[in-house]
């Protein structure tokens, strides 16, 4: 037997509730009159965007400082705030910004420094601190429910594909602490409560597969492909884009730095990685079978996660998985059917990714239809397609040059294959 593991969720900045979304909603307005430049700014940013006016009146703005950040939810704001104009003065002219000026960058060094987050609209600033219920008390589980507090567009298109998130975060953090007690409990050798666990594991990922697939209710493809995945793009890896070298971070006085980030991804969500710890779900560098090459991007992921999360992440990884526990229990065992029957859903779920990813990304990418308004043009095919030499599986189409165009996600991997192989090596976490 094991000692248990005795974890304060709240150390970690995770709610018993909620998992890892607040344990209250997120605040609205930063509440101080030195912060209204900021909120006059992001309140019009969709206008702004439309009128390619966001880097001139970014041009006008104090840079402001952080002293009168007082607490947690304001300095997430913040985050969110300094995160949706960072990717806003980048993506939202003809031409992508290689420099971000210090009424920028000067904050949100701060505030990033803050949360130990990077300075990107990270998943953090567009799904998990970017959400209120429409009224006091209503289920957070339910998109419906919801509304977005800043997007890139104005379109419910964007909202809708980040409240999809927002609900399944809500949904899936209400498991986050029975997980944790099956894992006290496969310590102790508590078979029939770990059982019960994963039974109410699988039944929480069937309904995070529903919620999913709600994403067609409200989310056009072609709006999502040339709209709003374009404002999402990071700036690593985006020469081809036209950052050679990512962005200039200006801090003014002569200095500043180049850097380089993923764009905002759903693979940054904790609660997913956190179901894959729990599951004793190993996960490979894209196209890599050695072992020791494990994580691969999803590890990269977590740099883009809150740090309490990453580390309460990071101390899960040192501890045995339900797999550990099970696989040492008989194959005919109720534990290890009920786990197999966990393992199955969560493969299903992935699935479900998959076909979400090909209807939004990959089938737009091959059957372009005229533009959807003007200010789509924005950076769409530099945004969405990397040049590489290999091919990527059902991916590919050729430029003239005979150069494979190869689509990546956001977060900067390739998309399929990726997914692929993470759905792959969740159902090989089954018990044969």
């Amino acid at each position: 037997m094991l000692p248990p593991l005795s974890l304060n969720l709240a150390a970690f900045d995770i709610s018993p509730e909620n998992g890892f979304l607040p344990t209250k909603p997120p605040l609205t307005y930063l509440g101080d009159s030195y912060y209204q430049p900021w909120e006059d700014l992001i309140s019009d940013l969709p206008s702004l965007i439309s009128r390619r006016q966001v880097r001139a009146k970014v041009s006008q703005l104090p840079v402001l400082a952080t002293t009168n950040l007082n607490t947690e939810p304001q300095w997430q704001r913040a985050y969110m705030i300094l995160g949706f104009l960072t990717h806003a003065y980048i993506w939202s002219d003809s031409l992508p910004s290689q420099t971000l000026p210090p009424q920028i960058s000067i904050p949100f060094l701060a505030v990033a420094d803050h949360f130990d987050l990077p300075t990107t609209a990270s998943y953090s600033a567009t799904n998990l601190w970017n959400y209120a219920p429409l009224s006091p008390g209503l289920d957070l589980c339910q998109p419906d429910n919801l509304r977005c507090l800043v997007t890139f567009t104005g379109t419910k298109d964007e909202e809708w594909f980040y409240l999809i998130s927002v609900a399944m975060e809500a949904r899936g953090g209400r498991i986050v602490t029975e997980m944790l007690a099956a894992l006290d409990a496969a310590r102790s050798d508590q078979a029939d409560v770990v059982a019960a666990a994963l039974t109410d594991f699988a039944e929480t990922i069937k309904e995070l597969g529903i919620l999913l697939a709600q994403m067609y209710k409200h989310c056009d493809p072609y709006v999502f492909y040339y709209n709003i995945r374009p404002m999402l793009a990071g700036s690593k890896n985006m020469a081809h884009a036209g950052l050679p070298k990512g962005v200039w971070y200006d801090e003014g006085e002569g200095n500043g730095q180049w850097r380089e980030y993923s764009g905002g991804s759903n693979a940054q969500s904790s609660l997913l990685q956190f179901f894959d710890m729990v599951l004793g779900v190993e996960h490979k560098a894209t196209g890599e079978s050695d072992p020791k090459k494990k994580q691969g991007f999803l590890q990269e992921m977590r740099r883009y996660m809150p740090s309490g999360h990453a580390a309460f992440l990071a101390h899960l990884m040192t501890q045995p998985s339900l797999r550990d526990f099970v696989i040492k229990q008989p194959v005919d065992n109720p534990i290890t059917t009920a786990y197999n029957a966990a393992v199955t859903q969560f493969g299903l779920f992935r699935e479900i990714h998959i076909q979400i990813v090909t209807r939004y990304i990959i089938l737009p990418s091959k059957n372009p239809r005229t533009k959807l308004s003007t200010e789509a043009s924005v950076n769409l095919a530099t945004a969405s397609l990397v040049k590489t030499s290999v091919s990527v599986e059902d991916m590919g189409t050729k430029d003239g040059a005979g150069i494979t165009l190869e689509l990546h996600g956001t977060g900067g991997t390739a998309l399929i294959p990726f997914l692929k192989q993470t759905r792959d090596e969740t159902n090989d976490a089954a018990m044969v």
